[in-house]
């Protein structure tokens, strides 16, 4: 049997909040969860970068890292990494026999979720990993990967509104579901959170007795260059020795100052705990790290355009300050690497004074917020053409051209299409010096990656 097969049974139990599940299958399993130390990331946008920077800088460290993440983008076996390679799928299937196996089947199905993660872990403790970087899949407290009870750090990367019909309505609802992760004493990092969620999220570590660290941004020292100030060497100490290092960075846009800073900061906490992270592991592992689907140029059909997941109002934004700072010449393509090679979009980029046009390929899911993201997205002159996310509960294009419309009347043009490929052929037939812009939902990034790589 292939993954989908195994999994397809699990897929109606859609998302269940809850712990009871996977501690019983985890018992039936050996507790393989009690085996392995771990990193646990949670944050509505920037942990999927936090965890690729992370898992990057401590393969380049000489352990053996465990990487947990989702979604995939094309193949079932991206969630589940040892030292940046992703598990062959022959293995994938034998965990998924075995944890199918162990399944009471008196005792309610485990959700989808629930048995990949089960998977992970099970995974992780057969290869005896050093440890592992374990992303949360939907809030935190009651995440399916919040089963562990001291880890060696807790982050927060960022707090926006998404999944709110499960979270809760406002930011101190998310908040405190994410600030769920925390554990008695573990060093809590925390990115650039909204005051309110911030406020949450420092009451929960204080009660907790979490050590609170809070790293300053980074700062741009030229194209793909960061440098950042690392202060603490000890969370446990008041003594600081501050330091900085100037590294590659090579994931694309502003936002990237924060995550790097993060996940900097993790790396610090650890080496404090006795793990051998040099400064040469940092350099290297920060060059070599790799996130698809995120502020990534790509090409299609000889044609340029830039993917993005942008599937919430966090994303949205990132995605916007990436557009601008293209505009303002403030950032550069590529951090150096990317040549735009259409000579009216570079030339625009390259001029602050010249107005970038858009065009933006879209699709998204049926519960996003998509009055918002468009807020945030669309601008005077923009064209739009929309289109459904395939396998999955999409929203209907004719309602996002709507909403799209009300949103913003000076739309050059809004269109819908049936499937992502005739939008691309319609896209490029009629832009010539427009950036061509594909997001909305990382599963239509993933089916374009997917599709794309099959060509």
């Amino acid at each position: 049997m292939d993954i989908d097969s195994l999994l397809k049974p699990f897929h109606h139990f859609g998302v269940r909040l809850g712990l009871d599940s996977v501690f019983k299958l985890l018992a039936n399993l050996g507790n393989p969860h009690h085996q392995v130390p771990i990193v646990h990331v949670t944050g509505t946008n920037g942990k999927g970068s936090v965890c690729a920077y992370l898992s990057s800088i401590l393969s380049e460290a000489g352990y053996r890292t465990g990487r947990f993440t989702s979604p995939h983008l094309v193949h079932w076996t991206e969630r589940i990494c040892l030292n940046e390679q992703p598990i062959s799928s022959e293995e994938f299937c034998q965990l998924l026999v075995e944890v199918i196996k162990v399944i009471d089947p008196e005792e309610q199905s485990p959700t989808q979720f629930e048995v990949i993660t089960a998977a992970a872990w099970l995974y992780f403790a057969r290869q005896k990993v050093d440890l592992a970087v374990i992303e949360v899949g939907l809030g935190g407290r009651l995440d399916a990967t919040n089963v562990c009870s001291n880890p060696l750090v807790t982050i927060i990367t960022s707090i926006s509104r998404d999944h709110w019909q499960k979270l809760g309505p406002n930011l101190t609802d998310i908040a405190r579901e994410k600030a769920g992760i925390f554990k008695p004493g573990c060093p809590a990092i925390i990115g650039v959170l909204p005051p309110d969620a911030e406020q949450v999220v420092r009451s929960r570590a204080l009660e907790l007795g979490c050590p609170i660290i809070a790293p300053q941004p980074a700062r741009q020292v030229a194209p793909g260059w960061a440098e950042w100030e690392m202060k603490i060497q000890n969370p446990k100490s008041k003594i600081q020795n501050p330091k900085s290092i100037k590294y590659p960075l090579p994931l694309q846009g502003q936002v990237q100052l924060e995550n790097s800073a993060v996940a900097l900061a993790a790396v610090e906490i650890l080496q404090a705990q006795g793990w051998k992270i040099s400064e040469e592991a940092i350099l290297n592992g920060m060059a070599k790290t790799k996130w698809l689907g995120r502020l990534q140029w790509t090409t299609w059909k000889n044609h340029q355009l830039l993917l993005d997941g942008a599937h919430n109002i966090g994303g949205a934004r990132a995605l916007r300050d990436y557009v601008d700072e293209l505009g303002s010449g403030e950032w550069g393509v590529g951090s150096g690497e990317w040549e735009i090679p259409n000579p009216e979009i570079r030339s625009k980029i390259q001029n602050p004074k010249s107005k970038i046009q858009v065009d933006w390929i879209v699709g998204m899911l049926a519960k996003k917020d998509h009055a918002d993201i468009f807020k945030i997205l669309l601008r005077s002159g923009d064209r739009l053409f929309l289109v459904p996310v395939p396998d999955a509960i999409t929203a209907r294009p004719d309602e996002l051209a709507k909403i799209a419309w009300d949103v913003c009347p000076e739309l050059g043009d809004c269109s819908t299409y049936p499937d992502l490929s005739s939008a691309l052929e319609a896209t490029f037939a009629s832009s010539k010096s427009n950036l061509v812009i594909l997001c909305g939902s990382l599963y239509l990034v993933g089916h374009f990656l997917a599709v794309t790589s099959d060509q």
